[in-house]
């Protein structure tokens, strides 16, 4: 399953926590590009986890036989990178709605928390459960989940010299000045490697991913 986390993650997300805005002084001061850019990950579902369908019979995907659909929601964040350990909390809600209303139900989903280095590489896992109570007679119910992420500090930052490159002044005219720092192959790899994602979503078997990527 990490594998298919690590596919869903690539580098669409992978630059989300870093921006940057440049722009030439033609007055000759010299400008450089400003790299605005935080320690904090980037915080999101991966594609296809957002969302969790039981069938009854199990075998079934028929929508006769959805059983309960969960989906996940509403995700916020809060990131303290003040110590050497940058901690994020990510807060979520699970919305579910289930077919019968028959009774009082428990009904617990699995979710994950993951960090990602570099857009591909899953370097920390955690699974927990999340339990939602239908009231007798109640079709829609929803509770609130958490999870916390640690990233080293230093990894998350960028060496002295790929920030020198990113930020040093250039003159307009100058061979230099018409160049992004990041298309040279070493800087953009020194940025990805700094770079990290704090995924979260269910923890789906293959047979429920495959349903969710393809329905």
């Amino acid at each position: 399953m990490v594998r298919n986390l690590a596919v869903f993650a690539l580098i669409p997300l992978a630059l989300g926590a870093c921006s940057r805005t440049g722009e030439i002084d033609a007055n000759g001061g010299g400008a450089g590009v400003t790299a605005v850019r935080s320690a904090c990950p980037h915080v999101a579902i991966p594609a296809g986890t957002g969302d969790m369908t039981i069938f009854n019979p199990a075998t079934s995907r028929e929508s006769s036989a959805i059983d309960v659909n969960a989906v996940m929601t509403n995700v916020t964040s809060t990131c303290d990178d003040a110590g050497q350990q940058v901690v994020t909390t990510v807060n979520f809600d699970v919305l579910a709605r289930r077919q019968s209303d028959d009774g009082a139900r428990d009904v617990s989903f699995p979710y994950f928390v993951t960090v990602v280095r570099g857009g591909t590489s899953v370097v920390a896992k955690r699974i927990n459960r999340v339990t939602v109570h239908f009231e007798p007679g109640q079709l829609r119910a929803q509770t609130s989940g958490t999870a916390t992420t640690y990233v080293d500090r230093s990894a998350a930052t960028l060496p002295d010299e790929v920030r020198k490159r990113l930020t040093e002044k250039r003159k307009a005219g100058e061979q230099a000045a018409a160049m992004d720092p990041l298309a040279d192959p070493s800087i953009r790899g020194a940025v990805l490697s700094a770079t990290f994602e704090a995924l979260v979503g269910f923890q789906l078997t293959e047979d429920q991913l495959k349903y969710n990527v393809t329905r």
